[in-house]
């Protein structure tokens, strides 16, 4: 008997060829069909990956039909909402690139169907889950080692690549908003930040601006202002329209101690922490030669310094969605556990639009009274 999980691809484009490529690979998984934007480009493909040939789908459609459990999906933005909603609606386990929709409408939807369908495993690629780095500050925050978190900034600025084939992602139509195009990175880490503290968000600020280096139609620069339950701040700087280098600062402030990462540092000087429950509230510096072994982490660890999602932990995320659908186990990064980064950004949407803070758990109303 073949137990191999039988996956629908779509989207074999730059991202998309890499995780297609990776699934071929593996033993428990079988790729039953693949359905890209262009029939002869994507048949080439099969052919340089060894693929059979009648995996090759000229329609979405077409690949629903097919003998599949899950739908992976890596195609242009603007297609996440309807494919996704369209696979929970065929009865499939469903992975998919973020965002999961580029409108609010969809995203509603996309919610309901999970609600109502927990039978079905989904999956949203917020990669950095996955890094080393974050899954120990992640630690040390639930340990308490900085107390109650009073203050947290990340930002997000990334050159996100527009060139060639991916200059759709400089319109609204396709790309959507720059929130949901890379900024979401940094929220989906403060979020999750904060709730390793046992905090929530409760309302949203924000304010954008217009492009200054590229055509972006969107505005590619933000500021997001973020509050949460136990008192806790929060704030992104956010800007995909960014030409010098790639930027995921991180300050972690609590009653106890702070957390710093700089991303733009060499690598000894990269993390920094202090904490009162620490050495006597020293400093000290995990990847440093030197550093005390009680403290020091591998100095090869992974960190999130790089553009590159390729260097984020996609083998990881690979694992976890299939693990979860062997398990038929909720996954930590399904749609209801992803809906929050969401709803995030569309709330700052609706902030920025109407200069007011917004309130979270988002009134439907108030988003339809924008978005139509």
């Amino acid at each position: 008997m073949d137990n191999r999980l039988r996956i629908g691809f779509v989207g074999p484009g730059w991202i998309g060829r890499v995780q297609l490529q990776k699934l071929h690979k593996r033993t428990d998984v079988l790729v039953s069909a693949v359905h890209g934007r262009d029939y002869e480009c994507t048949a080439s493909l099969l052919h340089e990956l060894g693929l059979p040939a009648d995996c090759n789908c000229r329609s979405y459609e077409a690949l629903l039909d097919r003998e599949i459990d899950a739908v992976w999906l890596a195609s242009p933005n603007q297609h996440h909402g309807p494919q996704a909603i369209a696979a929970l609606k065929a009865g499939k386990h469903l992975f998919c690139e973020k965002p999961t929709a580029i409108s609010y409408r969809d995203d509603v939807e996309l919610q309901r169907l999970a609600s109502e369908s927990p039978h079905l495993i989904s999956f949203v690629d917020f990669v950095l889950y996955f890094n080393p780095m974050e899954q120990k500050l992640l630690q040390m925050v639930r340990e308490g080692v900085f107390g109650d978190l009073t203050q947290v900034q990340i930002n997000y600025r990334h050159p996100i690549n527009t060139s060639g084939g991916r200059a759709w992602k400089l319109t609204k139509a396709a790309m959507g908003d720059a929130i949901s195009m890379g900024i979401s990175h940094a929220i989906s880490l403060i979020t999750w930040i904060y709730a390793a503290n046992g905090q929530h968000p409760v309302s949203v600020f924000a304010f954008s601006d217009r492009a200054r280096v590229r055509n972006f139609e969107p505005d590619p620069i933000w500021n997001i202002l973020i509050r949460f339950s136990g008192g806790g701040t929060a704030f992104c700087f956010g800007n995909i329209d960014f030409n010098a280098g790639y930027d995921l600062y991180h300050n972690v402030t609590g009653t106890a101690g702070s957390f710093t990462f700089d991303s733009a540092r060499p690598h000894e000087q990269k993390v920094r922490f202090v904490s009162q429950n620490v050495e006597d509230g020293q400093t000290i510096w995990p990847l440093a030669v030197g550093t005390d072994t009680t403290h020091a982490w591998p100095s090869n660890m992974t960190l999130p310094d790089s553009g590159d999602v390729l260097t984020h932990g996609l083998d990881d995320a690979i694992d976890c969605f299939l693990a979860s659908v062997r398990a038929m186990k909720t996954s930590p990064l399904s749609l209801q556990h992803s809906s929050i980064i969401a709803e995030i950004g569309w709330a700052a949407q609706l902030s920025a639009v109407t200069g007011q803070q917004v309130a979270l758990p988002l009134d439907p109303s108030l988003m339809q009274a924008v978005t139509g």
